[in-house]
């Protein structure tokens, strides 16, 4: 039994309770006032960066536009994504195309509505960028291995090793780009603050290196994102992350800092959404079999992908949690006929034995990637509704 207090303070909760009493399950409701108090903290924490929404966290037009407004930028995947943040009257200066696999018609594009920062980690696509929008300033993604420590690595298919990066940036200035900088990202969840400390050590390699071979000044380092939400497993908090990588940032540069880039995303949205569901079935397999299968009508293909290798382990609470309250291990699966549809089975899921078909669960910090990832219509399911509490 997880003590819900930890993850949302009362006030929320009952707040939450009261909007969501009579929505249809599943459904996500993400508090858009709590994003925007993690917006301001990750801001204070960080005075010297700027902040680059990534929109592919949570696209909901309520925190796009409440962003908006506090000033942040934002990295954009997509030309969908394009077209939403700037419908939404967003200048193109405030945008970076930090996807580094892309068509060249969609850098054309961009280019085409006043976007000019690109990030690339290859040369066809470095490239690219120099025939659909020439003159950009660019920015080299570098490999970093974070396989051990982030719950949701990201360090295979992404990114190019530091020797490329450099041969990238003195093709980039060749090409008629202005090689702007590097970026990295630390995984996704990211729970060693030490790793921040390796990639820019990586990155002033190249800053220096650079500028004592090529005479190239770059004036950038986008650290992504990778500030973790509060999930089970416990992490340290912003300011701890904060105060190691800017003594970090300090170590390598001394008082010269370039230019910081942040795309934020879990760490923003995370902490912020509830996503309930109700349960459909609850069964043993055999007779005697200890453990129950608690089947629910989201699953993940409905919300809760990032379950996947059970990944993300969300906090669970019921309705029936006291103190006191019997409880027995669970298997937790949801509601389509695919055996893959199983969040929850090494992981051992306590829940009250008093738990029956028509009782809600509610995952806690689901504001992430959840809605974004559900498919349209998996066995015929439709997608998972956001709800925004203002």
């Amino acid at each position: 039994m997880f003590n819900r207090s930890e993850f949302i303070p009362d006030s929320e909760w009952n707040r939450f309770k009261e909007f969501s009493k009579d929505l249809e399950t599943p459904n996500v409701v993400v508090n858009v006032h709590q994003v925007k108090r993690n917006f301001i903290k990750l801001r204070d924490s960080f005075p010297f960066a700027r902040i680059y929404y990534a929109i592919k966290a949570n696209p909901g037009e309520p925190i796009l536009r409440m962003l908006a407004d506090m000033g942040s930028n934002f990295d954009i995947a997509s030309r969908y994504e394009l077209d939403k943040i700037m419908a939404l009257g967003v200048e193109p200066e405030r945008l970076s195309y930090g996807n580094t696999i892309k068509k060249a018609r969609d850098v054309k594009y961009f280019y085409e509505k006043g976007v000019r920062m690109f990030a690339t980690d290859s040369k066809d696509d470095l490239k690219n960028i120099a025939e659909y929008a020439p003159g950009s300033k660019v920015y080299v993604r570098m490999l970093i291995d974070n396989t051990t420590s982030a719950d949701w690595p990201l360090s295979r298919k992404f990114g190019c090793h530091p020797d490329m990066a450099y041969d990238l940036l003195v093709l980039a200035r060749d090409l008629g780009l202005t090689p702007y900088g590097v970026s990295f990202h630390v995984g996704s969840q990211q729970r060693d603050i030490g790793v921040w400390n390796d990639a820019i050590a990586k990155a002033t390699y190249l800053f220096s290196s650079l500028e004592e071979e090529e005479d190239i000044k770059l004036q950038m380092i986008n650290m992504g994102g990778g500030f973790p939400a509060h999930y089970i497993q416990p992490t340290n908090e912003l300011k701890d992350y904060a105060s190691e990588i800017t003594r970090y940032l300090h170590d390598d540069f001394g008082d010269d800092i370039p230019e910081i880039i942040l795309e934020p995303g879990r760490s923003l949205v995370g902490d912020c959404g509830i996503l309930t569901s109700e349960i459909v079935l609850i069964s043993r397999k055999n007779n005697t079999a200890l453990q129950r299968w608690v089947y629910q009508d989201a699953g993940k293909f409905n919300g809760l992908i990032e379950t996947l290798d059970e990944s993300i382990k969300y906090p669970i609470i019921t309705d029936k949690d006291e103190a006191g309250a019997k409880e027995g291990e669970v298997i937790l699966a949801g509601p389509t006929c695919d055996s893959a549809d199983i969040m929850y089975e090494n992981i051992k899921y306590r829940l009250p034995l008093s738990l029956k078909a028509g009782d809600k669960l509610y995952w806690l910090s689901t504001g992430a990637y959840t809605s974004t990832y559900a498919s349209v219509e998996f066995n015929g399911f439709p997608p998972i509704k956001t709800y925004f509490m203002e």
